[in-house]
């Protein structure tokens, strides 16, 4: 059974984005490779604990077993030491990548509080989309009453665009809300009374 959302991505966004930026092949259309959601704990004061916390978290959020991380070097400032355990990250391909994406943008993104879109300005420059997610409890399968700390997270959504205007117009059609406020500078927004 093929998901809905990547059905969705076949039938409706890629003509859309061949019409638009003119591609003849339809191997050209842009697609989303992977999605990296990666989580750091050292700085937990029981960093053990927090580590399988995170780890049951991301797994519950993902579906898909999370890897930890580990430190390259040692940095006497931080408490860190070289190969100490430090974090945790799943990595999404194929029909589960399509769900988390579909979770992510139709149902946890429009619980965060006052949500107005994520910023468009976190593109890399090579067409992948970085977006910081402060609490896990966004997601329906997170319980509430089982929180014991807030776990934030990176989700990373690697594409095979080669721009950040590309990247951008395959995100938006595939139904990602990007806010379209333009930041104004400081002296405009204060108000004069």
């Amino acid at each position: 059974m093929e998901n809905e959302f990547y059905k969705d991505y076949k039938d409706r966004v890629m003509p859309a984005l061949q019409k638009q930026h003119g591609y003849k092949n339809l191997h050209q259309v842009p697609k989303v490779e992977k999605v990296v959601i990666n989580t750091s704990v050292g700085s937990q004061t029981d960093v053990k604990q927090a580590l399988e916390e995170a780890k049951t978290e991301l797994a519950l959020i993902s579906g898909q077993r999370a890897a930890e991380t580990r430190a390259k070097k040692s940095i006497a400032n931080f408490k860190l030491r070289k190969e100490q355990a430090i974090g945790a990250k799943v990595t999404l391909r194929g029909e589960r990548m399509y769900e988390f994406l579909e979770r992510l943008i139709k149902t946890a993104l429009p619980r965060i509080r006052d949500f107005r879109g994520v910023s468009p300005r976190c593109f890399d420059g090579n067409g992948n989309y970085t977006l910081g997610v402060s609490d896990q409890s966004i997601f329906p399968e997170v319980e509430l009453d089982k929180i014991k700390r807030n776990i934030g997270f990176d989700v990373t959504i690697v594409t095979t665009a080669r721009t950040n205007e590309e990247a951008k117009s395959l995100l938006s059609e595939m139904g990602m809300p990007f806010s379209d406020r333009a930041k104004k500078p400081a002296a405009q927004t204060a108000s004069v009374s």
